[in-house]
C-alpha cells in the first residue's frame, strides 16, 4: 500500500565536530521517504524554488518513491536551513534559516495521489496540515509531526489538526511543550484528550515512548558509536515507522511497537553520515540484521 508524506525538500549547510557539508539535500519529506521506501513504496508532495537542481531528487526516484508530486515553483527559491552542532550533538543550533518557497502557498496533492491510504504530515503549518488532511479523506491512517514554533505561535490552529489526525509524533521538549506537564507518560496521556488515538515521543540516543488507549511501549535507540551528522534522524525514525505500519496495513498496538524498533533501527544509518549518503546506501537486508541484534541486545529471558 502507498505512502504519501508532506513535508519540506531543503538545502541543507551543516557543521558538525566530524567535519562539514553544504548545500546538500535535506528535509522531512527526503529523509521520511528513504526511509520509508526500504518498506513501501511512498509518494511524495512538496515544493522547491528555481534555484533547485532535478537530478538531486534522482536517489530518491531511483528507490521506491514516486517525486511526481514534487513541484519546482518558478519566481521562488528553495528552504534552505543552517545548522551546527556540538559536544555530544543531542541539538542542533541553527545558524541561519531561509523559508522562502515555504513561506507561501502549500503544495498541491497531484490527483492520482488522492486515493493514499497511509499519510504522514510532516512538520510544517499546522494549517496546511489540516487542509492536507481534509483533503485525503480516504486515508486510513493520518499521523503527522509538530514543532516549538507551531506550539508557542500558532497553538489553536495545532489543536484543530490534532482532533483531525490519528496519530503524533513529537519530541520530549516539544511534549513538555504542548502539554505543561514534564512526565512524558503524563504528556502522552495529555495529548490522547487532544484527538490523536496515539502519540509517539521521541528521546533521541534514549529511544520512544508509545503512549496509546491502550498501550504503553518503550523503544530503545540502536546503540551505536558512530555518529557523524544527527539531522534528520527524527524524520528517519518517522518514515520507517510509517512504513513498517504501510507495509503491513496493520496498526493495532504490536504493529506500532514493531514499528517504533523499524524506525529506531533505521535511524542508526541516517546519524552515520552527512545529508542522505547512508540513506540511500542501507538495504532492507541491513535493517533486518540491526534488528536482529537490538532485539538480542534488550532480550531478558
Amino acid at each position: 500500500m502507498s505512502l504519501l508524506v508532506t513535508g519540506s525538500i531543503a538545502l541543507d549547510s551543516v557543521e558538525t565536530p566530524h567535519g562539514s557539508a553544504t548545500d546538500v539535500l535535506g528535509g522531512s519529506a527526503v529523509y521520511f521517504s528513504l526511509a520509508a521506501s526500504l518498506f513501501a513504496p511512498v509518494r511524495m508532495v512538496g515544493v522547491v524554488g528555481e534555484d533547485f537542481e532535478p537530478s538531486l531528487l534522482d536517489p530518491l526516484a531511483s528507490r521506491r518513491i514516486d517525486v511526481s508530486g514534487v513541484e519546482i515553483r518558478r519566481g521562488s527559491r528553495t528552504f534552505r536551513w543552517q545548522g551546527r552542532y556540538q559536544g555530544a550533538m543531542n541539538d542542533a543550533e541553527t545558524v541561519d534559516v531561509q523559508l522562502n518557497v515555504l513561506a507561501e502557498r502549500g503544495a498541491t496533492v497531484p490527483p492520482a495521489f488522492m486515493d493514499s491510504r497511509c499519510v504522514f504530515l510532516a512538520n510544517t503549518h499546522p494549517a496546511l496540515q489540516l487542509g492536507f488532511a481534509q483533503t485525503l479523506s480516504k486515508a486510513e491512517l493520518i499521523v503527522c509531526d509538530t514543532m516549538n514554533l507551531w506550539i508557542e505561535n500558532e497553538r489553536e490552529a495545532l489543536l484543530r489538526t490534532l482532533r483531525a489526525v490519528h496519530g503524533l509524533v513529537l519530541n520530549e521538549g516539544e511534549a513538555r511543550l504542548l502539554t505543561g506537564k514534564s512526565n512524558l507518560v503524563g504528556a502522552g496521556r495529555e495529548i490522547l484528550t487532544l484527538g490523536p488515538r496515539f502519540a509517539v515521543i521521541k528521546k533521541g540516543e534514549h529511544g520512544s515512548l508509545l503512549v496509546s488507549h491502550d498501550d504503553l511501549f518503550v523503544a530503545p535507540a540502536y546503540p551505536t558509536e558512530r555518529t557523524i551528522d544527527p539531522t534528520g534522524c527524527g524524520d528517519t525514525f518517522a518514515g520507517a515507522m510509517m512504513g513498517y505500519l504501510a507495509a503491513n496495513r496493520s496498526y493495532d498496538r504490536m504493529a506500532l511497537r514493531r514499528a517504533m524498533l523499524h524506525g529506531s533501527v533505521t535511524a542508526s544509518f541516517v546519524i552515520e553520515s552527512f545529508s542522505i549518503d547512508a540513506l540511500t546506501r542501507v538495504t532492507p537486508e541491513d535493517v533486518a540484521r540491526r534488528l536482529r541484534e537490538l532485539r538480542d541486545i534488550i532480550r531478558c529471558d
